[in-house]
């Protein structure tokens, strides 16, 4: 007998049961319904691409993090590290026939070759929207009236969105002579939240400005933060003359009042100039979403402008602005604030089989039942029914439905409802009914 293989998966690497799997269905049917609700449409593109479409366009980093290699015909290819750069060079192909501005929405899998923590993985998952065509304030405002909506849909109630430019932070680092190491500098300031105060001054000092008092002036710029109405003024101060800082400031304030207008709450509206975002394809505004209740696992909604990435590939103007839903991550905040997905089914019903020699009566009444809407699993033998109700609760149905010999000869049904074990004895033309109305009473707000 062959030498049984060990079940693992690599490191970065995950299963994911039952649980959490229909969690994660739930929160992309939620996403992509309000990315319906704002005009964009799906589109796919393959996980795969040439490694020369891939690398080169978020930064060093990202170059780093990217799964390569050689294929069997021996090209050089690449797995996506996000979805931007592949959607970037799908406009470019397809913008003649798609039409322009072109609002698109994809959910699908990446990889990174990064350090895995909580809620950083290699393999995961993002829902990405974004608005292309167009270099428009109206488009960046409607950015962060998404991220607003999906959030809210998602049952998040106390989250802040962070906004920054890059091109104000290019304009101010201009104005400390930085105008040549603004990438760099962008590319180390973004490690802030994670790394800390020290780390990254030690780093920009060493290895990037070159001077402990341009480094301390440039976190100084950094740290600034709080609700717009406060911090834009002082950020146009320190912009003085520059023009790609003034006119960064001017759209950021269009941009708030905006959302405000349409209805996000400015408390929820933060202007954090910290906010770099370490992709460096990013051109203007940029956006970080984080949780209240669990800021340290880091921005579960982020994005920005990109108008010069979808020029690598075409010579049409493509300028781009759209954020990502970090679908693993937010998930992995709700276990951490104590989210439970205990439900390993996607069936609120169990229909027992009492007698394996009336199986048809058994399949015959959950399809009536899945007619009317209603999902329904049926038990695959008529092992005893203490087993069967033992299943029906470990996989968190909300109801089971019974019948024996008797009951089945006389036409009747037993509906347990399994949390509170109430039990109703109805008739096989009522059982519908009675089903749909103990189900609708158990969901919330009923």
């Amino acid at each position: 007998m062959p030498e049984l293989i060990r079940p693992d998966t690599l490191k970065g690497f995950r299963d994911v049961p039952p649980g959490p799997a229909l969690a994660r269905e739930e929160m992309i049917a939620a996403a992509k319904a309000v990315f319906r609700d704002f005009g964009f449409a799906p589109i796919e593109t393959p996980a795969l691409e040439y490694a020369e479409v891939l690398l080169g366009k978020g930064g060093e980093e990202s170059d780093r993090q990217t799964f390569r290699f050689t294929d069997q015909g021996g090209r050089d290819v690449a797995m996506r590290f996000d979805l931007t750069v592949p959607f970037a060079r799908f406009a470019a192909k397809h913008h003649p026939q798609i039409g322009l501005p072109f609002r698109r929405y994809q959910v699908g899998t990446v990889w990174r070759g990064e350090r895995p923590q909580k809620g950083r993985y290699r393999e995961f998952t993002q829902c990405d929207f974004d608005t292309i065509g167009i270099d428009s304030v109206a488009a960046d405002a409607e950015t962060l009236l998404v991220i607003d909506a999906l959030l809210r849909r998602l049952g998040v109630e106390k989250f802040s969105v962070r906004l920054n430019s890059r091109g104000l932070l290019n304009g101010l680092l201009a104005n400390l002579g930085l105008e040549g190491r603004a990438a760099a500098t962008l590319r180390v300031l973004d490690k802030l939240a994670k790394a800390g105060r020290e780390a990254v001054l030690r780093e920009l000092t060493d290895d990037v400005v070159g001077s402990a008092d341009v480094a301390e002036q440039v976190l100084a710029i950094a740290e600034i933060a709080g609700p717009a109405g406060e911090v834009l003024p002082l950020l146009a101060e320190k912009a003085g003359d520059e023009p790609r800082a003034a006119a960064a400031i001017g759209r950021l304030s269009e941009i708030v009042d905006v959302a405000t207008a349409a209805g996000v709450s400015p408390a929820r509206m933060c202007l954090d100039a910290s906010i770099a975002r370490g992709l460096d394809y990013y051109t203007g505004v940029i956006y970080e979403t984080f949780l209240d209740d669990l800021p340290s696992i880091g921005s579960v909604c982020s994005g920005g402008r990109y108008d010069d990435l979808a020029g690598l590939f075409t010579k049409q103007p493509l300028p781009g602005v759209g954020a990502s839903l970090g679908l693993d991550r937010l998930l992995a905040a709700w276990e951490e604030l104590g989210r439970t997905f205990e439900k390993a089914t996607p069936a609120d019903v169990l229909m027992t089989v009492f007698d394996d020699a009336r199986l048809a009566d058994y399949a015959a009444a959950a399809n009536r039942l899945r007619g009317a809407g209603i999902a329904v699993e049926v038990f695959p033998d008529g092992r005893g029914l203490g087993k069967q109700l033992k299943y029906a609760n470990a996989k968190k149905f909300t109801l089971a439905v019974v019948a024996g010999p008797d009951e089945l000869a006389a036409g009747r049904w037993a509906v347990k409802t399994l949390e509170t074990g109430d039990q109703a004895d109805v008739a096989d033309a009522d059982l519908v009914a009675a089903v749909r109305e103990r189900l609708d009473r158990r969901r919330p707000g009923a």
